[in-house]
């Protein structure tokens, strides 16, 4: 029996986690919520993980120093960003570090499932560790 894939998502904003949260369930996917990058790295999940969807901007860690923190952590997890503060410098470090997708809040569902099944593709594609 193969094992569902597993979503972490990490806002700071509650509705965005909740809707987002709600979309991922929707697909059939496991979800794990967080409310910033502190948390999340707290959790004891992390080497379970398909992909993360992230918000840029929080208190503490943003979403890009988490990314660059797993990273040098060996953990390649894909990411996915989603950010009200679009800016093309963050967007530009965020994509080279091999995020799938930087998605502007508000984000249409289509856009946030592509960029899913784009990553959970890249994630069963042997990218693994």
């Amino acid at each position: 029996m193969s094992k569902l894939p597993l979503v972490a998502i990490i806002d700071d904003d509650a509705s965005v986690l909740a809707t987002t949260d709600s979309l991922v369930r929707s697909l059939g996917y496991i979800v794990n919520t967080f409310a910033s990058a502190e948390e999340f790295l707290r959790s004891n999940r992390l080497d379970d993980l398909s992909c993360v969807i992230a918000d840029v901007q929080m208190p503490g860690m943003s979403g890009v120093e988490l990314q660059a923190h797993l990273l040098t952590q060996g953990n390649h997890v894909p990411f996915i960003f989603v950010t009200a503060f679009p800016d093309e410098r963050v967007r530009a470090q965020a994509l080279r570090a091999g995020a799938i997708c930087y998605l502007t809040k508000p984000f249409d569902g289509d856009s946030l499932i592509q960029g899913l099944q784009a990553a959970l593709k890249k994630r069963d594609g042997g990218t693994r560790k």
